[in-house]
């Protein structure tokens, strides 16, 4: 595949921003663009960001966080950091950068309700969302 068409999705613990990320310009693209993500500190795909994208008929059951060190540099041609308060990840390679910044959606906030919770998860989507549809890949 064309380094060109291959886009590099970073957050901090890759498991909500850019694996919604990663799942709606899979949707969009298809085959037609590489798509991968990752965070400088994986974790786990949050269980909320599994369920807001089964909302819009993404299936992220599949994902698991992935580390930015375990992606070939040659294999990226954009990279799309995604972080808002926190430091974004650092990937070193000659690649076209956009800073899309959105806030975390995930919270250990106690006082956070499911509902509230969901809320900021869906947020996120919908940005991510617009945001993609305003990408130009040829």
């Amino acid at each position: 595949m064309d380094r060109a068409k291959s886009i590099l999705f970073l957050c901090v613990a890759n498991s909500a921003r850019s694996q919604m990320a990663e799942g709606l310009a899979r949707q969009r693209f298809g085959n037609r663009v590489r798509v991968q993500s990752a965070g400088s500190h994986p974790s786990r795909v949050n269980p909320y960001a599994i369920e807001v994208m089964r909302e819009v008929g993404v299936d992220l059951t599949g994902h698991h966080s992935k580390s930015v060190d375990s992606i070939d540099t040659a294999s990226v041609g954009t990279v799309i950091t995604l972080c808002a308060e926190e430091v974004c990840p650092v990937f070193l390679g000659h690649v076209e950068r956009i800073h899309w910044p959105i806030a975390d959606p995930a919270s250990s906030d106690p006082s956070l309700s499911r509902d509230e919770l969901l809320s900021r998860f869906r947020t996120a989507r919908d940005q991510i969302a617009v945001l993609l549809a305003g990408l130009d890949v040829r």
